[in-house]
């Protein structure tokens, strides 16, 4: 039994037991020797795991337009900690701590066996309880700093995640087509938001020098983030601001736009000059000078799956960087996706019978589908590109009004649609001999003025834009909650309008956003008013982001024709990726119709979080007024 018994295996139990065998032949002061030598170890291997996410993010960032991560910048108002100090202090704390280690070890037989030792013993304990709460608690610090950009920068981190999602679920051919060989620019590193008034303030991180620097030098810091944008007036001076401020948008616009044009914005002057023999004949009368409008420039903004920048003109301050804020937050929640669901530019002559019933007749024929077809062959035996889609009569006593649907192509279309008209009246006078045309315009076409049948039927191209902006962006971007957003646009937009009685006005601004944007790229600034037809919701998402979108029905553009064929207008239609006629009839005008309404909705997000946040006074103050200097 006892040769059975030595020759049995060696257990685990029974190493543990040898080993616990062992620990109890330790003297105390060995013990607990190895005991706070293993406490120190573990604390300097703790305390060596922490690093900086910003670190990591500078070390990726060699693009400054184009980055694989979203980098998070510190804010410029708010003041670091002065680590090094810490830093100091962390040496001081571990030589204390090893001194006291130290000091018990050599005097342990005395501290531990002697009565009157006993109270130093406890000063001993207190002193390592500090030390090691200390160091525990700079641990946590770690932990807790690589979390800060992952909430400073919310939407940021989300945006890519976002972005390849909405890629892969909205892939209809024309976004497909359009967002090949396109590079999708960041959200803005910093922006004018308008209604901060932390952002009134100039960053102080920017180089002394910078007034000695090269124009291309301080482009270049711009680029890279380590400029604002929106300080080079304070930085330089206002006109070397606008030069800097034109590379570096002509940079960021060679990397969206196709064949990677380096100088789009050389044509949109920067000092007075205009071409007064292409507006003979074109666009003006008894000429006598021009008005120079200044132009800002709103982006990048993601629609459709592609980097979009938006030009607007306009005098009224703070519209650009309201407007820039909107975007920046619609382009950190993974970007606005939309849709032309109608297009059809319309004219309704008003022409007079001898009868209310042979109105009534006039009406029946016209809705016949052949004889309709009779009416579309006259028609666009007149134009090349359109296409009259649809004749709607409407009768009143011996009046009836033909409102014709034409699609126009590239152009808005009024000249088209004008002329193919007088063709229909012309076809219909053979049918009906004792038909008189009235006025070409009757009125119900509806142009230039606010109509229920363009609020319900629709007139140029009726967009519908959408995006969801995540809780943590309306937080850090937009300065409110999601909760005040909605809450906001229910009591201004939709109810307020509706004791109004107004018509086709559920928004906040939409006229101000098309109205700039139509003075920069040559359309009929007069159109704003149908145009503008806008209902903006916003809803509160089961996560607790903010969903919006805008609804407009009648927004009239053409990138071919009228103020177009300007060269400064010509080069804000570039800009955008819309110039002239598209590779398909209309193609170009239904993208400068969906970016009017993605940028309305920018602006439309930005106002409406200034007004729940209750800082439009504020900035309106700050930005639309001028010191009286002498």
């Amino acid at each position: 039994m006892a040769a059975t018994f030595d020759t049995m295996p060696t257990t685990i139990g029974m190493k543990l037991d040898a080993m616990i065998a062992e620990i109890d032949n330790l003297s105390s002061t060995q013990l607990y020797g190895v005991i706070v030598a293993a406490t120190v170890v573990l604390c300097v291997v703790l305390l060596g795991t922490g690093h900086s996410n910003l670190d990591l993010q500078h070390s990726n960032n060699n693009d400054p337009l184009l980055k694989k991560q979203p980098a998070v910048a510190p804010s410029g108002n708010i003041k670091q900690p002065r680590w090094h100090i810490f830093k100091w202090i962390n040496y001081l704390a571990v030589a204390a701590f090893l001194w006291s280690v130290c000091t018990f070890c050599l005097n342990a037989s005395q501290y531990l066996h002697h009565e009157e030792s006993q109270g130093v013993l406890v000063k001993f304990l207190l002193g390592w309880s500090v030390f090691l709460l200390y160091f525990f608690g700079f641990f946590g610090v770690s932990l807790i700093h690589e979390d800060i950009p992952k909430e400073e920068a919310g939407a940021a981190s989300s945006a890519a995640n976002r972005l390849s999602s909405v890629s892969q679920s909205n892939k209809t051919k024309t976004v497909e087509t359009s967002s090949k060989n396109k590079a999708l620019h960041e959200p803005a590193a910093c922006t004018p938001v308008c209604s901060d008034p932390s952002s009134f303030k100039v960053s102080s991180s920017v180089p002394s020098n910078i007034k000695e620097l090269a124009d291309e030098d301080v482009a270049d810091l711009v680029l890279k983030n380590k400029v604002k944008d929106h300080e080079l007036e304070k930085r330089l001076d206002p006109f070397r601001a606008v030069t800097v401020r034109r590379m570096t948008a002509n940079r960021k616009l060679a990397s969206v736009l196709p064949q990677n044009k380096p100088n789009v914005l050389d044509k949109l002057p920067a000092t007075p000059s205009l071409d007064y023999s292409k507006v003979h004949g074109a666009n003006c009368e008894i000429v006598v000078g021009y008005v120079p409008l200044p132009v800002g420039l709103v982006g990048p903004l993601s629609l459709n799956n592609e980097t979009v920048y938006v030009p607007m003109a306009t005098t009224e301050g703070c519209l650009v960087a309201s407007t820039n804020r909107g975007a920046k937050a619609i382009t950190q929640g993974g970007g606005a996706q939309a849709r032309i669901v109608r297009d059809g530019i319309t004219r309704a002559p008003c022409v007079r019978m001898e009868s209310a019933m042979g109105a009534a007749d006039l009406k029946v024929w016209c809705e016949q589908p052949e004889n309709f077809a009779r009416l579309k062959q006259a028609f666009e035996g007149t134009t090349s590109f359109g296409k009259l889609q649809a004749c709607h009569p409407t009768v009143a006593g011996k009046n009836v009004y033909l409102r014709l649907v034409c699609f126009s192509g590239d152009a808005m279309g009024m000249n088209m649609v004008s002329k193919g008209s007088l063709a229909v009246i012309e076809t219909l006078q053979k049918e009906f001999p004792s038909l008189q045309l009235v006025a070409l315009s009757g009125n119900m076409c509806t142009d230039k003025k606010a109509a229920a049948t363009n609020w319900l039927q629709g007139r140029g191209k009726s967009v519908v834009v959408e995006a969801t902006i995540p809780k943590d962006v309306v937080r850090t971007t937009l300065k409110t909650t999601v909760a005040a957003l909605v809450h906001t646009n229910m009591h201004k937009n939709l109810i307020g309008s509706a004791m109004a009685g107004s018509l086709g006005g559920f928004n906040a601004h939409a006229s101000n956003i098309v109205t700039a944007v139509f003075l920069a790229t040559g359309q009929d600034p007069a159109q704003n008013v149908e145009s503008s037809n806008c209902i903006t919701l916003m809803e509160e998402t089961d996560e607790g982001d903010l969903w919006i979108s805008c609804t407009m029905p009648s927004i009239e553009v053409g990138t071919v024709g009228g103020g177009t064929s300007l060269e400064a207008q010509a080069a804000c239609l570039e800009a955008i990726g819309c110039k002239g006629g598209g590779a398909t009839p209309g193609e170009n005008a239904k993208k400068l119709a969906t970016v009017v309404a993605a940028a309305t909705m920018a602006g439309e997000l930005s106002l409406l979080a200034a007004l729940a946040a209750n800082t439009l006074v504020q900035a309106h103050m700050t930005h639309n007024r001028k010191s009286n200097k002498k």
